[in-house]
C-alpha cells in the first residue's frame, strides 16, 4: 500500500510538471477540500474529460486541496489571440485613417494649388486684356480698319505680318504672335510702349 501511495505521489508530481507547462497561458483553480472534478467542470463551464485531458490525470476521483488544475487551455490564448487580434484591428484601422487624412489633404492641397493658379491666370489674364485694350486704344482707338501708312488694323501692324489677311480674327492672331514672340507678354509690351511710344 505504502508502494502505491509512493507510485502515485510520484505521477502526481510528474502530472503537475507537465500540467504547468501547458497551463503558461491558461485559466487554473486551486483544489478545496471536498472538490469534486464534475463540480469544478461545471462551475467552470467545461468537461470532466477536457480537464482530464489538460492536467494529464490518471483517475478523475483522485484530486487533492491545494492541487492547481488547468481548466481551459485555449481561453489564454483566446484571449491574447483576441488581444492581438484588436491591436491589429486598431493598427489598421489608424493607418487607414491615417491615409484617408493624408489622402484628403493631399487633395484639399492640390484643390487650393488649382484654385490659386486659376486665380493667378486669372489676375494675369485680366492684366494681360487690360495690356492688350490699352496697346488697342492707344494705336487704333479699338478699330480694326484703323489705317496709318503702312500700318491697319487695331493694333497697327505692317501689312507685312498681316500678309493681305485683314480679318479681325487674323489681326488678333498675329498680334499675340507678335507681342508673345518680342515682348513675353502684353504687359511687358505696354511697358515697352510706356517707354518709347510705340511696341
Amino acid at each position: 500500500m505504502k508502494f502505491n501511495k509512493v507510485a502515485l505521489s510520484i505521477a502526481c508530481a510528474a502530472g503537475f510538471t507537465v500540467a504547468g507547462a501547458a497551463a503558461a497561458n491558461a485559466d487554473t483553480v486551486t483544489v478545496k477540500s471536498g472538490d469534486t472534478l464534475s463540480q469544478i467542470a461545471d462551475e467552470n463551464n467545461t468537461t470532466v474529460s477536457s480537464i482530464q485531458s489538460l492536467n494529464s490525470l490518471q483517475n478523475i476521483h483522485l484530486i487533492f486541496p491545494g492541487q492547481k488544475l488547468v481548466i481551459n487551455a485555449n481561453n489564454g490564448n483566446a484571449a491574447v489571440s483576441t488581444q492581438q487580434s484588436a491591436q491589429t484591428t486598431q493598427q489598421a484601422s489608424q493607418q487607414q485613417t491615417t491615409q484617408q487624412a493624408s489622402q484628403q489633404q493631399t487633395m484639399q492641397q492640390a484643390s487650393q494649388q488649382q484654385t490659386m493658379q486659376t486665380t493667378q491666370q486669372a489676375v494675369a489674364s485680366s492684366s494681360e486684356q487690360a495690356a492688350r485694350d490699352w496697346i488697342a486704344a492707344r494705336e487704333s482707338g479699338g478699330s480694326y480698319t484703323a489705317q496709318n501708312g503702312n500700318y491697319y488694323g487695331k493694333y497697327q501692324l505692317s501689312s507685312a505680318y498681316l500678309g493681305g489677311d485683314y480679318s479681325a480674327e487674323n489681326q488678333e492672331r498675329v498680334a499675340n504672335s507678335y507681342v508673345l514672340n518680342r515682348y513675353g507678354s502684353w504687359a511687358n509690351a505696354k511697358s515697352h510702349w510706356l517707354q518709347n511710344g510705340w511696341y
